[in-house]
């Protein structure tokens, strides 16, 4: 593999890492404070959402039904009466990926059939406390059926103890797995404990070869917020201004409005640049979060907001 992919363990830029949470608390305040985007540049943003949505179905009761429903959606994500009103045209506008378990992805390729990357969740995800060589042979076994992206699951141990170079080692192994398959390494941030914490595990899995890092599973009690967010960005950030190499950031778990989206867009381009803004280096792991852009696009072309029940997956 490309050597390009992982940096050697810094220890001294991470034990360097310093949080002052009351300036992340200002920063972000100012995006909920600030009156949001409107009318046909409300209409862009949220159907630029849309392009970086993961659609993401990761319940017990997951089948091939349900799945089918997801794909149909991922490909056709708004309805065409309200396409024909936006003045795009039927397919111009999909969603970032799938996100499945691994015993979906073969359906899912079917029904994709290669026009969107399928994402599995892998690891032992959620807690990514199963064995380390079941962890490695899930992320193969998902490539092998065809799986173009794995989200893979941190030991959250690791970070707890500061142990970073178990975290690189662990980390940089599942890169080494997955070859040249993209990864997204999912920290689960409400188990960190600290904003420091969630810091240091940012740098350590960029080091260690991930090309995306990821808020959370979407099983924890505090998943993807903006004070969590801005810490992961302004790390990839300092990461880029030192390495020179862009990594992706995922948030997942809670964004569920167009106003919430909204936030996190302006957020990501505020911080990291429009250039970031786009599938290769921002997804947004959700599941409800289409069904009231989609409300939010029926709005401003008809005037009034069609219910859930209308816009629902499938």
């Amino acid at each position: 593999m490309n050597k390009n992919y992982f940096f050697d363990l810094d220890t001294s830029w991470i034990d360097n890492i310093q949080i002052n949470l009351s300036a992340i608390e200002r920063r972000t305040s100012t995006l909920v404070k600030r009156r949001t985007v409107k009318k046909e540049f409300q209409v862009a943003w949220l159907l630029k959402a849309i392009s970086l949505i993961d659609l993401t179905t990761l319940s017990g009761d997951d089948t091939f039904g349900k799945v089918e429903k997801l794909c149909n959606k991922a490909l056709n994500p708004i309805d065409n009466y309200i396409l024909d009103d936006l003045g795009l045209k039927k397919n111009q506008v999909k969603v970032g990926a799938v996100c499945v378990y691994h015993h979906l992805i073969k359906d899912c390729k079917k029904l994709i059939k290669n026009q969107l990357p399928i994402a599995a969740v892998s690891t032992g995800f959620p807690a990514g406390l199963s064995s380390y060589m079941t962890r490695k042979k899930e992320i193969s076994d998902s490539i092998k059926v065809g799986a173009d992206e794995i989200d893979i699951v941190i030991n959250r141990g690791y970070v707890l103890q500061n142990n970073w170079i178990k975290l690189y080692e662990e980390v940089r192994s599942f890169k080494e797995t997955a070859g040249k398959t993209k990864i997204k390494a999912i920290l689960g941030v409400g188990d960190l404990e600290t904003l420091r914490n969630v810091a240091k595990a940012s740098l350590v899995c960029m080091m260690a070869g991930a090309d995306f890092i990821k808020t959370s599973t979407g099983k924890e009690s505090t998943n993807a917020n903006l004070n969590n967010s801005l810490v992961m960005l302004r790390m990839i950030r300092d990461f880029y201004a030192k390495t020179g190499k862009m990594i992706g950031f995922k948030p997942a778990g809670g964004i569920s409005t167009s106003k919430s989206v909204l936030e996190f867009l302006i957020l990501v381009a505020e911080e990291l640049g429009f250039e970031w803004v786009n599938p290769k280096l921002l997804r947004i792991g959700a599941s409800s979060l289409l069904i009231d852009i989609e409300r939010q696009l029926y709005h401003y072309t008809s005037g009034r907001y069609a219910n859930k029940e209308k816009l629902a997956i499938g």
